[in-house]
């Protein structure tokens, strides 16, 4: 192994390399970097391969076995000294949004690296495997849906389905998965692992605004998406009086104020975005015809995001009602709330309160590789400030102290899952 033996060390006392953490970040950054500080590293993209391949040759140097599995999700395994023990697991994705950030996802897979870096670097022998995987597309963007590695490997997404879908070109995923080399045949099971950790920027405002350190992730948002096309009359706008009116547009409006409002009766956790919108004709003088839009609703409660639901359907088929339209609402993504193992937080809780850092419970709003896994195996998550809660762009930021701390959680977190064979180093 190529890290460097250090003198025994109490396991309370053990830290990360800061340093040696954040040039890895800064490293792995260079591949897709843009002009504003970000990177575009789409999933299963050459640059993405050349993050993948980084990412081996570091855990290669540690000593790591690797495994690849049918879906191209990456696990760099550290053996334990029990070799019937269940393996414990970090990680999160390479790739990302076309204007992403430096630290989304990528924050994760490199702290689970760290952890084996230090454990090397002090000798430090534990019970159960360490292993670090680097999940396939979670972000979606070049081939919805997003969290597609995590969700063949824990049997959320249907394998075949996932490998025929396409990007904006038509090119597969199966032929990405070829043409970058890294289609695998190891298989890999969600019975192996004993618990997943998967730390992360929080991707919101909350711990910035809160001046703490350290979010406690004891579950995410259950999520509903919908498309809607709502179909009316396109006629010239100026001879067409307004109460003759099929607008469409006037229809698309309505449905965005009932979805808000909506969203806003079901607080603290009730959420209503429309994300995408496009107009036919899509001529100023011409009163739109058809409206195309996606509606997202999430919430922490099973019971009330089936409220929000029902109430979003019936408000659309009240609007189209009164406005003369015709409408078709079809389902896009139904994912449950995710509840974190206790056992998991508990870990992450214990760390927290050896380093004395601030920290706070948090809800995830945004979907993570973490939601998928924990309906499989044991799992929980450990949030960190990002700057004015930005991510999915190119300004994302953290402060290296942030993810120092962020990864000394998730170093305690695993050596408390996974034990150690003696409280001192070897």
């Amino acid at each position: 192994m190529n890290s460097l033996t250090e003198p025994k060390i109490a396991i309370a006392d053990l830290r990360t390399d800061s340093d040696r953490l954040w040039e890895s970040l800064m490293e792995l950054a260079k591949l897709g970097a843009t002009a504003k500080g970000g990177v575009n590293r789409q999933a299963l993209t050459d640059l993405e391969r050349q993050g993948r391949d980084l990412f081996i040759q570091w855990c290669r140097a540690e000593g790591c076995t690797i495994r690849i599995d049918n879906i191209g999700n990456i696990f760099a395994r550290r053996e334990g000294s029990d070799p019937n023990a269940k393996t414990v697991m970090a990680g999160s994705h390479l790739d990302s949004q076309p204007t992403g950030g430096k630290y989304d996802g990528c924050f994760g897979v490199l702290s689970g690296l760290e952890v084996i870096r230090t454990l090397n670097q002090h000798n430090i022998t534990t019970q159960s495997p360490i292993e670090v995987v680097a999940w396939t597309n979670e972000e979606g963007c070049r081939f919805p849906p997003c969290m597609m590695g995590s969700g063949v490997f824990t049997g959320e997404l249907e394998f075949d389905a996932m490998m025929a879908r396409t990007d904006a070109d038509g090119v597969t995923v199966s032929d990405a998965l070829d043409a970058i080399h890294y289609r695998g045949s190891d298989n890999v099971s969600p019975s192996e692992i004993k618990a997943y950790f998967e730390p992360h920027i929080e991707q919101g405002p909350i711990l910035e605004d809160t001046d703490t350190t350290i979010g406690v992730v004891i579950g995410g948002l259950g999520q509903k998406w919908f498309d809607l096309t709502l179909t009316g009359l396109e006629a010239h706008a100026g001879p067409t009086p307004m109460n003759l009116r099929r607008d469409a547009m006037m229809g698309a409006a309505e449905v965005t104020q009932a979805l808000n409002r909506i969203a806003n009766e079901h607080q603290p956790h009730g959420r209503g975005t429309v994300g995408c919108m496009t107009l036919h004709p899509g001529s100023r003088n011409v009163i739109p015809g058809q409206v195309k839009m996606t509606l997202d609703m999430r919430h922490w409660e099973p019971e009330a995001l089936i409220s929000m639901g029902q109430a979003v359907e019936a408000a659309v088929e009240e609007i189209c009602q009164r406005h003369g339209l015709a409408y078709e609402l079809t389902p896009t993504a139904d994912f449950a709330p995710e509840y974190f193992n206790k056992e998991c937080v508990d870990a992450v809780r214990q760390g927290i309160e050896k380093l004395e850092l601030s920290h706070m419970d948090i809800i995830s709003g945004a979907g993570h590789d973490a939601m998928f896994v924990g309906r499989v195996a044991p799992a929980a998550m450990i949030f960190i400030p990002c700057k004015d809660g930005i991510s999915h762009n190119e300004i994302e930021s953290a402060t290296p102290e942030h993810v120092h701390a962020g990864c000394n959680v998730l170093l305690h977190a695993m050596l408390d899952a996974a034990g150690t064979d003696a409280d001192l180093a070897e």
